[in-house]
């Protein structure tokens, strides 16, 4: 039987956060069995495989963000997804792209079949810790890389999102001020493509 004190614990935790991961209880000493038996009150919903939330709770349009932010706690949203988050781009990813250390374990998440599709991609060094920025969407922090750190990481990866992209996003970023030609060249830099954007930079901003 569940206390009375388990429960609040769980309640508070999941209306600070939003949402619960069945692994995060461990720590806290709170045997999984518990989420399941608040789910059968109606007072949790599971939302995806070992991921639950309050029931009704507000869903906006990058939820699917807040669960890939759950299900790869140490990964940064990137490329088409962060394009979409600033608005940068026309396209609309079926999936999250998410980006992870070179090094790191391929998460078991990212299998969910119940769950948004997540694509993942690595990133090492500065291109990986550079440039992200954190947001918090329905409760949770979310960390995205910056509209500047997007356009030079799609530049990067041109030839998966295509080149089309990569400077549509250029444009947009730089049409709608969301960052400075300093800030652009900085994180070229950074992902190695400072030649490869160069002419596509000069004829925007010249234009």
């Amino acid at each position: 039987m569940m206390s009375k004190n388990k429960a609040e614990q769980l309640r508070q935790k999941v209306r600070h956060t939003g949402i619960l991961r069945a692994r995060d209880l461990k720590a806290q000493g709170i045997p999984r069995e518990y989420l399941w038996q608040l789910q059968q009150k109606g007072l949790l919903e599971r939302a995806g495989r070992g991921i639950y939330r309050r029931p009704g709770a507000q869903v906006t349009e990058n939820h699917s963000l807040v669960e890939a932010a759950q299900r790869v706690p140490r990964g940064v949203i990137c490329l088409l997804s962060a394009l979409r988050f600033h608005d940068l781009t026309t396209q609309t990813p079926f999936e999250v792209w998410v980006a992870i250390d070179r090094k790191m374990h391929r998460p078991n998440s990212i299998n969910d079949e119940h769950m948004t599709p997540l694509n993942v991609v690595r990133f090492s060094g500065e291109a990986l810790t550079e440039g992200v920025e954190e947001y918090k969407i329905e409760g949770v922090t979310v960390k995205i890389y910056s509209p500047a750190k997007t356009v030079a990481d799609c530049f990067k990866y041109r030839n998966k999102i295509g080149v089309d992209v990569a400077v549509e996003a250029l444009r947009d970023c730089w049409q709608k001020r969301r960052a400075s030609a300093d800030e652009l060249w900085h994180y070229a830099k950074i992902c190695r493509v400072a030649n490869v954007m160069r002419p596509y930079m000069e004829a925007i901003t010249a234009a």
